[in-house]
């Protein structure tokens, strides 16, 4: 889905009318098309003063799971408002299902006081891992379930010797999962903890972007930074005060390196979707997939 698409299904949607539509502001394209709407709430009575923020999600009749998840992530807002957790809040109690697309609608958040720091996320991930289960089911974090629909879009545009290669590392690194045994108890996680999913408002640090919420391994959400730590140049100083505020480092866990692996293996996929259409994801897709086949993990990666 290109954004051109994007803002047509978002104008489907006739939230603030034509002029509103027009002027929104894309603010992200991968696995959504995430969209802010100028102006005050007054669709739904809201009254924030920040006008609305919309996901509009890929086709659900060639991928039902997207519908699900969608429902899931306004779900995981109602609990965590109800659990004090600070996160984004939904607009609407359900998602939309706009000409066979997702598409659900959140309360646009303040302008931000400053960039989140590991610290930050380190404070949200262990209220988030206080809590007991919601009422309704979350599933298992399914890290590698989206290899083969990245790998898909990608097509022709990757070597289909890589994608043998991915698909191959993905169903070995998804057996040594299946037989690790968590340091930590197991229980709600974020899913994809990074500080690019927290938001420092007025208030403090707030949880973003709930659609990967799980129940699994707590330690599935401090690998992430672990991996930052040694993938992608996030300072030792930055690491170390994330296992500060956290209290504990994931990698004196035995299972750490099967879990980084699999990350790995999904962010190198992840990836490979945006090859067709942008050659610095084919570069990035290209420099991830020969450090893995090298193994080499020194090789720095770079956020796409």
């Amino acid at each position: 889905m290109d954004e051109a698409r994007a803002r047509e299904l978002l104008a489907a949607t006739a939230l603030d009318g034509p002029a509103g539509t027009a002027a929104a502001e894309l603010l992200a394209l991968g696995e959504n098309a995430v969209f802010a709407l100028p102006g005050t709430n007054t669709y739904t009575g809201a009254g924030t003063g920040h006008g609305l923020v919309v996901k509009v999600g890929r086709d659900a009749a060639r991928h039902p799971e997207l519908l699900e998840r969608a429902e899931r992530e306004v779900a995981v807002a109602t609990w965590l408002a109800e659990a004090g957790v600070p996160a984004v809040r939904a607009a609407e109690p359900k998602p939309r299902l706009v000409e066979g697309h997702p598409v659900t609608v959140w309360h646009r958040l303040p302008a931000a006081e400053r960039p989140a720091t590991p610290a930050d996320l380190a404070v949200l991930l262990r209220r988030v891992h206080a809590l007991p289960p919601p009422a309704f089911p979350l599933p298992r974090r399914e890290l590698l379930g989206g290899v083969e629909r990245w790998l898909q879009l990608a097509g022709e545009a990757i070597d289909p010797a890589d994608a043998a290669y991915l698909r191959a590392r993905r169903d070995g690194f998804a057996e040594a999962a299946a037989a690790l045994t968590p340091h930590l108890p197991v229980g709600p996680i974020h899913g994809d903890a990074l500080p690019r999913n927290v938001y420092i408002g007025p208030e403090g640090p707030v949880l973003v972007d709930l659609e990967t919420f799980s129940a699994d391994f707590r330690e599935h959400d401090l690998v992430v930074m672990a991996l930052s730590r040694d993938r992608y140049g996030l300072p030792a100083e930055q690491y170390d005060a994330f296992v500060g505020a956290y209290g504990w480092d994931v990698r004196e866990w035995d299972g750490c390196a099967v879990l980084r692996g699999a990350r790995e293996t999904a962010s190198c996929a992840w990836v490979a979707q945006h090859a067709p259409a942008n050659p610095k994801a084919r570069d990035e897709f290209r420099r991830r997939v020969a450090s893995l086949r090298d193994e080499d993990a020194e090789v720095r990666w770079y956020p796409f």
